[in-house]
């Protein structure tokens, strides 16, 4: 079986670090390097985690560091009562290694040159790398097998405003560059990843890696940061980011529609907002697939198989 070349792009949090396990492990999938960004931890921060991620999995995977901030606005400050202090739910965690000298936006562009029509670039995270490529490179849009993006809502709430998902929200200048690029671009939002609950049970089964202690920890402080909040029905989390990285490997795993999709930049209630026409005669150009519905059980069964949890528990 061939194997799907990757780029994933993280801000490493809780689920980002779950999306670099389940994407390093996958035996459907070739990580050619991480690039990391801001987001829900400062660009170091999301290094180091991932770095140490990296090292508990035993791969030889590159990291490249990316954007501190948006292209055009502050950064609005990492999200510890989500995420914890440290981006990992406060679990204790282990510097590994150095990151590469190479910086995340001139890897994404070399790589995608080296590998033309071959590359799924996968942004888990703000999509600042990315739309920094693209402007850096504007072939390259049309270089990129796909951009499998996790972001926006398109017709749910959002989760950092009534209409706008985290990811989108947090730089919506890069997330309309990238949406408005050419490039094939997949949205995994908040329609199916809130409909992709990872319980408990399943956590508290995961065999034995070097990881375990780790991820449960950290895991188990995401769970309760979301039951809190009122925003899952019982002791779960969504898999936002692991589920991007599992419809880069498996498009099947959601149903698509096409939309023309664009992101509101300048709306005082509703910036970074995706806005969707699904008017059924409107005129203009689709240009995002949008993920309306998801095989939740499929994508379960087989993220748990590949980190040694019980589906089924």
């Amino acid at each position: 079986m061939e194997k799907t070349k990757i780029i994933l792009d993280v801000d490493t949090g809780v689920d980002d670090a779950l999306a670099v396990l389940y994407a390093l492990a996958s035996p459907r999938l070739e990580v050619l390097g991480l690039t990391t960004c801001f987001g829900n931890v400062d660009v170091d921060t999301a290094t180091r985690n991932t770095l140490a991620l990296v090292a508990l999995s035993g791969r030889d995977v590159p990291v490249y560091r990316g954007s501190e901030a948006p292209l055009l606005r502050p950064w609005s400050g990492p999200v510890p009562w989500i995420h914890g202090e440290n981006g990992l739910g406060n679990a204790p965690v282990t510097a590994s290694g150095r990151p590469a000298e190479e910086d995340a936006v001139h890897f994404i562009r070399r790589v995608v040159r080296e590998h033309p029509h071959e590359v799924v670039l996968v942004p888990v995270a703000r999509l600042t790398n990315v739309a920094k490529a693209f402007l850096f490179d504007p072939e390259l849009p049309r270089l990129v097998r796909r951009v499998v993006v996790m972001g926006g809502a398109a017709f749910c709430p959002g989760n950092v405003t009534p209409v706008a998902e985290a990811n989108i929200w947090g730089d919506p200048e890069a997330a309309r560059i990238v949406f408005k690029s050419g490039a094939p671009v997949t949205m995994v939002g908040l329609d199916v990843t809130m409909r992709t609950l990872l319980v408990h049970e399943q956590l508290a089964s995961m065999a034995a890696r070097p990881y375990r202690a780790l991820v449960q920890e950290a895991v188990r402080f995401y769970m309760h940061s979301y039951y809190a909040a009122g925003r899952v029905p019982s002791l779960s989390c969504p898999l936002h980011d692991p589920l991007a990285v599992g419809v880069a490997e498996d498009p099947a795993l959601c149903t698509v529609r096409r939309y023309a999709v664009d992101v509101e930049t300048q709306g005082e209630l509703t910036a970074g907002m995706t806005v969707v026409d699904a008017r059924a005669d409107s005129a203009a150009e689709k240009n995002v697939d949008v993920c309306v519905d998801v095989d939740a059980p499929a994508f379960l069964q087989r993220f748990c198989a590949v980190l040694g949890m019980d589906a089924s528990a």
